[in-house]
Parts: structure tokens; sequence; C-alpha cells
């Protein structure tokens, strides 16, 4: 069975040991990167929950929810006002190709839907225009492209 589980001491040095295909590389960041983000967000008045994705007790991927922003992201778009998003995701490549993304997603709305930080009108997201199979996967669960970017990266939303 699926399920989430909060970075901690023991799980830190499996998590930092996933990767995906190289060909995937320049899609996501790694998860030493996102680490060190959600550290950043949350000493700086921020919200960022970072969680190993299990199939029982192997380490599958993982995924990180943030909410709103913190005090020093200037550059943020405007969606992430006062309301959630799908930071990252990221399935390790041993583990691809068996539905383990889409069940991590859902695992992360069940979360996002229980607004740990307060109620929200949205949950957003943004990736590179050239990943196809993120898009596909994002717009199954019904996330919308906005037509806004966050950097490079395509933003896409979904009322909750």
């Amino acid at each position: 069975m699926l399920r989430l589980e909060k970075i901690n001491g023991k799980n830190v040095w499996d998590i930092l040991k996933l990767s995906v295909n190289d060909d995937q590389r320049e899609f996501v960041a790694s998860n030493e990167v996102s680490i060190i983000e959600a550290y950043t967000t949350v000493t700086n008045n921020g919200y960022a929950f970072p969680y190993g994705v299990y199939d029982d007790d192997t380490l599958v991927g993982f995924v990180m929810i943030g909410y709103d922003k913190d005090d020093y992201w200037d550059d943020a778009p405007k969606v992430a006002d006062n309301n959630y998003n799908l930071w990252r995701l990221m399935i390790d490549k041993r583990y691809q190709q068996k539905g383990y993304g889409r069940k991590a997603i859902e695992l992360a709305l069940e979360f996002i839907k229980t607004f740990p930080c307060g109620e929200a009108e949205y949950c957003w997201l943004s990736y590179e225009p050239e990943n196809t199979v993120a898009k596909a996967l994002y717009e199954s669960f019904g996330f919308v492209e906005t037509g806004d970017m966050d950097g490079e990266e395509l933003i896409a939303v979904l009322k909750l």
C-alpha cells in the first residue's frame, strides 16, 4: 500500500539516493536541492512538506508540497498567494511505469485537501514545456494550464 512519510533523520539519506533516468534530469530538481529549498522556505516563514513515497516499506519516490510563499520569493507567480502547490514529484528510475506517480499525486492531493495551512482555492504546479509525460499525467487529474509561467515552466492549476 502506497503511503507518504515525512522526511526524517532516518530516511533522508535513502531519499537522497533516489534518482531519475538521465533523460529526465532536466525536468526535476535533485532531491538534495528540494530538501535545501524546503529547509530555507520553512526558516523564512514559509511552508514546505517534503515526503518520501513508500510502497509498504520500500522507498519509491519523493514528493514535496508547498503553500503560499516565503519572505524571500520575490518573483513568485500570483497563483502562489494563499494556494497550495505540488512543488516536486519524482519516482525513482527503478519504480517508474508502475503507477506510483499517479498514486503519489492522489496522496498529495488528499493531504492538500485537509488544508493544513488554511483554506485555498487552488493547487498549482509547474513543469517544463517539453515534459509531455508530466503534462498528460497532471491533465488527467484536472490540472489546466493558465498561460502563466514560473521561470521557464508552464503553470497549471486544479480548483480545490
